[in-house]
């Protein structure tokens, strides 16, 4: 419809890069793959994404071609939305300073030193691969995380002149980790965002009980038995020192991905749950009614117990403390079969995704 109006070769111009007169020929600057999805639209009045197409660069070849998104197959347009959101997600996680990196440096004064030296410390402290020393960077970390997970080990066992040994490591590994947040949160735009950033929340809920009962501790050496008993909840509260293992997901891809992949699954991982917790309230009762009941066997003692074996078989773990007996077998058997089944059903998605997010962050 556009060359219908144009009848001079600068108004042909207008509407595509080339134009080769002698020829009558059109040049269209523009994606060949793309435009081979557009001739299928013309030919077959259908328009399928092809898997190995970007769906974001195929939106910008819809918005050149002037084609509505709407014609998209339903599948495929699901895949367009999806792909926007994931990069709007990204977006939102990198923050504003990101998009303006090249204006801040460029901006002359003690403002753009500032902003220059936050970039700096930004790829130090995030991005392993930016030079030498986020390479020591990074290696410093983890090194302290496995300091800090062997000194938890080590701290089970009974006590001996060790633990003043043990007390001064943690220490100094709770001094680096603070060290670290505290350079994360100067590198960081917006602070507000840094603090709801699910890895920071976990590095607060380790870091800060060791500093609130070491406070308490020293304030409870005067008798106080208030001071004592909060004393006691604040070192139950150090038990949330085995997060500091999960600090290793800012410097492993596996865990990131794994990460990512959970967000990204959670309506499948919420339709297996529910699919588990039905199939749990069917056979439980049916076992308790048919151990209990009809088999006089007191293993299944209660309808909870039942239900902590029904788990335990469809997961196919089988601990074998409760054993079903003729009759409870048949609904034993139905169980195990059930769990497998529903187990297998969104592993295909789950899989797909996770090979999706370990090709956006390698």
């Amino acid at each position: 419809r556009a060359f219908a109006p144009a009848a001079a070769p600068d108004e042909l111009l207008r509407v595509c890069d080339e134009y080769d007169a002698g020829r009558d020929e059109f040049f269209f600057d523009r994606n060949p793959s793309a435009f081979r999805i557009i001739a299928a639209l013309l030919r077959a009045g259908k328009l399928r994404l092809l898997r190995d197409s970007c769906a974001l660069a195929f939106r910008d070849e819809l918005a050149y071609w002037g084609i509505d998104e709407a014609r998209l197959e339903r599948c495929c347009l699901r895949r367009l939305r999806r792909r926007e959101e994931e990069v709007a997600e990204a977006e939102r996680g990198a923050g504003p300073g990101h998009a303006s990196l090249g204006s801040q440096e460029c901006t002359l004064g003690p403002a753009g030193r500032l902003a220059r030296g936050r970039r700096l410390l930004r790829e130090v402290v995030e991005n392993p691969h930016s030079g030498l020393a986020g390479k020591l960077f990074a290696c410093v970390s983890v090194s302290f995380v496995a300091i800090t997970a062997v000194g938890l080990c080590l701290s089970t066992g009974e006590c001996s002149p060790k633990c003043r040994k043990l007390f001064v490591l943690e220490t100094v590994c709770v001094a680096w980790f603070s060290f670290e947040f505290l350079l994360r949160s100067v590198q960081a735009e917006s602070k507000c965002a840094f603090l709801r950033t699910p890895l920071n929340i976990i590095d607060i809920l380790a870091i800060l009980p060791f500093y609130v009962s070491l406070l308490v501790d020293l304030a409870t050496r005067g008798g106080n038995k208030l001071l004592e008993r909060a004393g006691l909840v604040l070192r139950l509260l150090r038990a949330l020192r085995v997060l500091y293992v999960m600090r290793l997901a800012r410097h492993s891809l596996g865990l990131r991905t794994l990460g990512l992949t959970a967000r990204r699954c959670a309506r499948e991982l919420g339709l297996l749950l529910l699919f588990l917790c039905v199939a749990m309230a069917l056979f439980a009762p049916l076992v308790h009614l048919a151990e209990r009941e009809l088999g006089a066997r007191h293993n299944f003692s209660s309808e909870p117990a039942s239900y902590w074996w029904a788990v335990i078989s469809m997961t196919t773990e089988g601990y074998g403390d409760m054993v079903p007996r003729s009759p409870g077998q048949v609904v034993a058997l139905s169980s195990i079969f059930s769990g497998i089944l529903l187990l297998a059903f969104p592993v295909t998605s789950i899989f797909h995704t996770f090979s999706r997010s370990y090709s956006e962050l390698k």
